[in-house]
């Protein structure tokens, strides 16, 4: 099956920034994939943030058959030792390879953020050419009467010093897999 363009530049845009892509069928393999991904990194844990019931007890049940443990929220006691990390992207920006997930809620942040490996599922139809294109949803969403956090990732958290020395997972984590559905 031969991607879209606009799936082609996502990945390539994304890849450009060292994170991984892989274009999946639905959330099972999603799950199947961010399992095997913990357990070929010695990981023991995953943190889910954004899922629906559904979703999640798939992935509960998944994660106790093979030994994992799905963290339970709020995630906050669980910070420091989050090995893996699955979340829904609400949109994605192909120009640019970026991830953008609305991080209101505190567990989507602590999920996305201090994750060790962040695995993104991103339906092919939110993916958009340009962060233009996202105008309308963005302006809506800061309209509403509530406070609002939207995270805009591209790739994994990488920083450089003052000697240009190059570090990686420093301000979020070390690796990004972005799995687009559809």
């Amino acid at each position: 099956m031969t991607p879209s363009p606009m799936i082609q530049l996502m990945k390539e845009k994304a890849e450009a920034v060292q994170a991984v892509v892989f274009q999946i069928g639905d959330f099972k393999e999603a799950v199947t994939y961010t399992i095997d991904l913990t357990k070929r990194q010695n990981g023991r844990n995953i943190a889910a943030g954004g899922l629906s019931k559904d979703q999640e007890d798939a992935l509960r049940e998944a994660c106790a058959q093979a030994h994992l443990t799905l963290l339970p929220f709020p995630l906050r006691p669980h910070a420091n030792k989050i090995h893996t990390s699955l979340t829904l992207a609400d949109w994605g920006i192909a120009e640019t390879g970026t991830l953008v997930i609305d991080s209101t809620k505190e567990d989507i942040r602590i999920a996305t953020m201090l994750a060790e490996i962040h695995v993104a599922v991103l339906p092919a139809s939110r993916i958009k050419p340009d962060a233009e294109a996202l105008e309308r949803e963005i302006d809506g969403i800061l309209k509403k009467d509530a406070p609002a956090y939207l995270a805009f990732i591209t790739g994994a958290s990488r920083t450089a010093d003052i000697e240009r020395v190059l570090a990686i997972g420093v301000h979020g984590p070390k690796e990004l897999h972005i799995l687009i559905t559809g």
